[in-house]
């Protein structure tokens, strides 16, 4: 896993969690295209400064919200999509909420909400996949909240269906762990609270999204292949879209 040590992070004034997905293995030869797809906490807090590094110098011309609609409605819209780039909201999350799990469903709950994602808005996430396979795109970047939970199911989709090499999709979820500290503290003085002293509910762990990825192959996975691309052609997405998705995604062998 020496991809793990590669420094994908771009340092912005007032964004965290944020990385390039470039440079990853892919299965078979090749690596994942740099300046394509960044992944990132909350707009929240750009600063003019942001706004211009991603708009002028990395060129971002899509940004897909991954947030439910009141989260959307009590921040108001952000800095980068007044700036002109296009920003489309695709909630992972019922508005209504999610119903209990039944009495004796002793799943992770982690492992829970991430298969609820692909359960309840099984439509978004392909709809976001889509949009980021499509090939006038441009260089595009994915958030929620923190950049960890929703954003890094949907990025570890996007990576397994084109082929990364597992260990390194699930590397690339866990590293949201080395800004957890920072957004927490960006958070918490904006609000005016207290710096939890316990972050440990909040960490992303890898064998959660290992576990994902493992069910997805379970139920989709054939010859070999990552159950990824599978899952995405059971709800809807044809073979031209995931080809495109390769084809901006993957460098040539």
């Amino acid at each position: 896993m020496a991809e793990a040590q590669v420094d994908r992070w771009l340092r912005l004034e007032g964004l965290d969690n944020v990385r390039d997905v470039g440079g990853l293995p892919v299965r078979g030869g090749g690596t994942t295209r740099s300046g394509v797809l960044l992944r990132s906490g909350s707009l929240r807090h750009v600063t003019p400064g942001d706004v211009e590094h991603l708009v002028d110098v990395f060129g971002l011309r899509l940004v897909i919200d991954l947030r439910t609609q009141r989260e959307i409605d009590r921040d108001g819209p952000t800095a980068v999509a007044e700036a002109g780039v296009e920003t489309v909201a695709l909630s992972f999350i019922p508005e209504e909420g999610r119903p209990l799990p039944e009495t004796g469903d002793d799943t992770d709950p982690l492992l829970r909400n991430y298969l609820g994602y692909l359960r309840d808005r099984g439509d978004n996430v392909v709809t976001a996949v889509r949009r980021l396979a499509a090939a006038d795109a441009g260089p595009a970047l994915v958030h929620c909240a923190a950049g960890k939970d929703r954003t890094g199911v949907l990025v570890a989709l996007v990576l397994d269906a084109v082929g990364v090499d597992r260990d390194a999709v699930v590397a690339d979820y866990a590293l949201s762990v080395e800004q957890l500290e920072a957004m927490f503290r960006r958070w918490t003085t904006a609000a005016g609270e207290p710096m939890p002293t316990d972050l440990t509910p909040h960490l992303p762990r890898a064998e959660v999204i290992a576990a994902v990825l493992e069910h997805l192959d379970a139920e989709h996975g054939a010859n070999g292949v990552g159950g990824a691309a599978g899952w995405l052609r059971a709800h809807g997405m044809d073979e031209e879209s995931l080809a495109h998705l390769r084809t901006r995604l993957v460098t040539a062998v």
